[in-house]
């Protein structure tokens, strides 16, 4: 394996980890209340080394993970590849406007007003911009992709996951 697809694979087990680490914590349950809601049956350890990153998850077993936790796997897999940065090129970006105007980066400077007059239009104040609003918006202030994709993914919402409308109509 290349030595940078296996630093990429480690940060990927990190961020997911951390992800749903966040989602247990935001339902207020310790690891072992989380587990006796697995059919599975993991251990308490199991779901330690997933959190930490250091165990990799099957794709059944992310998705298990994330219907116990009440959150829609594509989301919270799309938050940790954010929180992560990585293949930020195909990601929906979510950005917290308030925390974009209180950053003084003078590089992306001509984003403040875009972001001022969102706020109008979006008075939570997070939006999702998709790799094309990202390319067009690199263009225009003369940056690279990559980098205003990294530093717009600084910015992901503090809020924990809403609940998977999917799993929510299931109750």
């Amino acid at each position: 394996m290349d030595p940078q697809d296996e630093v990429a694979e480690k940060i990927i087990s990190r961020a997911i980890g951390e992800e749903l680490r966040r989602a247990r914590e935001a339902n207020g349950w310790s690891r072992g209340q989380l587990v006796s809601r697995l059919p599975s049956g993991i251990g308490d350890r199991t779901l330690l080394s997933y959190e930490h990153g250091t165990r990799h998850l099957t794709l059944l077993r992310f998705i298990e993970l994330c219907g116990a936790l009440g959150v829609a796997a594509p989301a919270l897999l799309n938050q940790a590849l954010q929180r992560g940065r990585v293949h930020l090129r195909n990601l929906v970006l979510q950005v917290n406007l308030r925390h974009l105007l209180d950053d003084r980066n003078d590089r992306f400077l001509p984003i403040n007003r875009w972001a001022r007059n969102k706020l109008r239009e979006y008075p939570d104040g997070v939006v999702e911009l998709s790799p094309s609003s990202v390319r067009e918006m690199a263009t225009f202030i003369g940056c690279p992709y990559h980098e205003l994709a990294n530093y717009l993914a600084r910015f992901i919402p503090d809020e924990p996951l809403e609940l998977s409308s999917e799993i929510a109509t299931d109750e």
